[in-house]
């Protein structure tokens, strides 16, 4: 199995939370580090990030810890008068994080634009295509019609598309765009990985129900639901629900969600079952949120 994930990765700055701790410097962003999860699940798939990044020293970094994950770089665009988009994590004693974000001008926003080796076309050999609502909030309108017009012929060939909608309102001019935009992508999607309060935020739907309903009227009838500690559950048919115990501990909820779903694409190409799915989806997420920021030491029980 090939898969793409598409989007942005940042320069992570995770703040200590004691005057004179540490500032630790990494690389994440929401697709990125699903990409890393599933890659790590499942090794035996081929797993390629496909972004843009500049030339200088914060983009060679990036693009060596892409290769260090086992992540396929063929599809990564070089934009030399662009570098990578920055951000930084506060967490908050029960492991709730604020951002501060720099991004502006990150060079993942000229993805698909002319000049580009990399272009939509090039996705086309992949049997599964992961983006998020940051993927389509960061393009520019002429990259995002350029990834719409490629979708449905690849779908019809047999490619399928997974999407989490990532709801980020400062990355949108008002919700009503939002909306509109997420919407085409969402009747695009075959696996679906929605979080609650996401969906509820955007579309002011008033619980689970309300946000699967919504979602099976735009014709997804594959994926899970994220709703945090209480537990995903699933969007198309499904067996018994296994039980979801809690995280034994919390330290910081970066990457819970794009940790789930790595964990639940893995399972997914390795045939897995509705149940499985949601219960590795959910095991990997409980285990990254006991550690500090978005991608956990390798060796961690779940990590791979």
């Amino acid at each position: 199995m090939r898969v793409a994930c598409i989007g942005e990765c940042m320069v992570e700055l995770t703040l200590p939370r004691e005057t004179g701790g540490e500032t630790r410097v990494g690389f994440a962003g929401d697709t990125f580090n699903a990409a890393v999860y599933l890659k790590r699940t499942a090794p035996e798939a081929s797993v390629a990030y496909v972004t843009a990044v500049g030339t200088d020293a914060l983009s060679e970094g990036m693009v060596a810890t892409f290769a260090a994950e086992a992540l396929d770089t063929g599809l990564v665009e070089r934009r030399a008068d662009r570098a990578p988009g920055l951000y930084a994590i506060s967490v908050d004693a029960n492991g709730e994080r604020s951002f501060t974000y720099w991004r502006e001008s990150s060079a993942a926003r000229t993805l698909f634009l002319p000049p580009a080796q990399v272009t939509p076309d090039r996705l086309a050999g992949f049997d599964l295509v992961y983006l998020s609502g940051i993927t389509v909030a960061i393009l520019t309108p002429e990259g995002r019609r350029a990834l719409l017009d490629f979708l449905p012929g690849y779908r019809s060939a047999g490619g399928r598309v997974s999407f989490d909608s990532n709801y980020r309102p400062r990355l949108w001019p008002d919700a009503a765009t939002a909306r509109r935009e997420l919407a085409v992508f969402w009747r695009m999607t075959d696996v679906a990985l929605p979080s609650i309060d996401d969906e509820m935020a955007l579309w002011g739907d008033r619980d689970a129900a309300g946000v699967l309903a919504r979602l099976r009227g735009f014709g997804v009838r594959e994926g899970a639901l994220k709703r945090g500690a209480e537990g995903p559950v699933p969007i198309g048919p499904c067996g018994a629900v296994p039980a979801f115990p809690k995280a034994e501990r919390v330290v910081d909820t970066t990457a819970a969600g794009d940790s789930f779903n790595g964990a639940y694409l893995a399972a997914v190409l390795r045939g897995a079952d509705e149940a499985g799915r949601l219960a590795a989806g959910h095991a990997m997420a409980a285990e990254v949120i006991g550690h500090p920021g978005a991608i956990i030491p390798r060796g961690s029980p779940s990590s791979g």
